[in-house]
């Protein structure tokens, strides 16, 4: 069984208020569903919407060779758990976000959303205890059902579950934010399950020194980082969509060079020192000037939180600044492309000659592992070190302190100097430490923590 907030269908509402599927419902699950589909797995997750609550009741939320079981809790209840904790605190906990002098406030309407945090992992476990066959494995996914293991422990011992968190794990000084009770249920909830597990060893100490820290015993851990399915990847390239969408880019660059991004409007995801860093590039490296386009795909993200909000803003801002100084009538230095669209940002992964992934922090980010597999144009990787990708890529990606703006602006230089052969050696030798683990591994390495606990 897997459990997730997202599971791997969403809807959407026609024009005649009839429920429609939307594709995947977020990250995670599109991440998870090629390693599931046909499994005969059981697929635990919330009705995110009145679309998928409709279909839900219309008998619609079935999958091929997956039984998709849907939690649907109060509206109320799940937007102060999903909006004031999962997204507002846990997250900022664990990428290390907050402005501690302001955020975060933690008064009797974040505790009255704590509550509503418990109850949803109480709803999470009820659904899979009434679903679960005796003694099945239970695949906990990330920070929004942390309370979930210890349930299920204590309402049917004879599962297995595994705790996996895709995001980092907040170092010790950063939990202790949280108030004390609440940051033990946190350890406690993941450590009542079998075993634990991150994408690095470095978010797996993090989380074992919080343990320490806060007096909780530690359960097995083990290290897993997901890896793409390179046979999707190429059959994703060569769609028509895809080779459509990449015609219009290649028409929009005109033979201009391209450093891309692919992100969500988040502050973790670092855009505006991205666009602070290309601004000094081009101030420092005039040869660059209406040679080179800086392509950020960056769909929006948590609209409704206000840190979202005002983030979102700064960074429309930083980039109609940099086409402010530096553009011309036939050269806007950045491309700024909020649209969520899966195809236009694929087909930019294969033509890319830079990839900037520079986060503050990242759990793993795939689109450092995907964008090497998918392109053709011998494209220099520039990885933040803070991202969980960097421990197994770093031999061959160019290393960037996100928070180096001057240093991340001599990064991209260097790229973009690289000669051809360096560049062709560099690409072909990350594209094999991409392709040395396979999708099925981190699924398999799940189910072997359990068997070998």
């Amino acid at each position: 069984m897997v459990a997730s907030n997202r599971g791997p269908l969403s809807f959407a509402l026609d024009e005649s208020g009839k429920p429609v599927p939307a594709g995947s419902a977020g990250g995670l699950a599109a991440a998870l569903h090629p390693l599931l589909e046909d499994s005969g797995a059981t697929w635990v997750a919330c009705a995110m919407s009145d679309a998928d609550r409709m279909a839900t009741a219309e008998g619609l939320m079935t999958e091929r060779g997956l039984r998709l079981v849907t939690v649907q809790p109060d509206p109320t209840t799940y937007r102060m758990a999903y909006d004031v904790v999962s997204n507002a605190t846990l997250w900022f906990v664990h990428h290390h976000l907050f402005d501690l002098a302001r955020r975060p406030r933690l008064d009797h309407r974040w505790a009255v959303a704590w509550d509503a945090y418990r109850d949803l992992n109480a709803s999470f476990a009820a659904a899979v205890a009434d679903a679960a066959g005796e003694g099945a494995t239970v695949l906990v996914q990330d920070y929004h059902l942390s309370l979930l293991p210890r349930m299920l422990a204590e309402k049917r011992p004879d599962l297995r579950a595994v705790h996996f968190t895709h995001t980092p794990f907040a170092d010790p000084s950063f939990l202790r934010v949280l108030p004390k009770a609440v940051a033990r249920e946190l350890l406690e909830g993941m450590t009542g399950g079998h075993a634990a597990g991150f994408h690095t060893r470095g978010w797996e100490q993090g989380f074992l020194a919080c343990c320490a820290d806060q007096g909780v015993e530690a359960p097995r851990t083990f290290v897993s980082p997901l890896a793409p399915d390179p046979d999707y990847l190429a059959e994703r390239a060569a769609s028509p969509r895809c080779v459509a969408a990449g015609r219009r880019i290649e028409e929009m660059l005109g033979g201009r060079r391209m450093v891309l991004r692919v992100d969500r409007v988040d502050p973790a995801k670092n855009l505006l020192r991205g666009f602070w860093a290309f601004d000094e590039l081009l101030r420092a490296r005039p040869e660059f000037r209406g040679e080179v386009v800086l392509m950020a795909m960056a769909y929006l993200s948590r609209e409704g939180l206000p840190e979202y909000l005002a983030y979102g803003a700064e960074v429309e801002h930083a980039a109609q600044r940099v086409n402010d100084v530096w553009g011309t009538e036939d050269w806007d230095p950045v491309v700024l492309d909020v649209a969520d669209d899966p195809d236009r940002s694929f087909a930019a992964l294969t033509r890319y000659d830079v990839l900037l992934v520079n986060p503050l922090r990242d759990g793993l980010n795939l689109v450092a592992k995907e964008g090497p597999l998918v392109n053709t144009a011998d494209g220099v990787l520039a990885l933040s070190r803070e991202a969980g990708s960097f421990a197994e890529l770093r031999d061959q990606a160019l290393e960037v302190n996100p928070f180096d703006v001057a240093g991340t602006a001599a990064v991209l230089g260097e790229a973009l100097d690289m000669p051809a052969d360096a560049r062709a050696q560099r690409a072909a030798a990350l594209r094999a430490l991409v392709s040395e683990r396979q999708p099925g591994d981190w699924l398999a390495d799940n189910l072997g923590a359990v068997v070998d606990g």
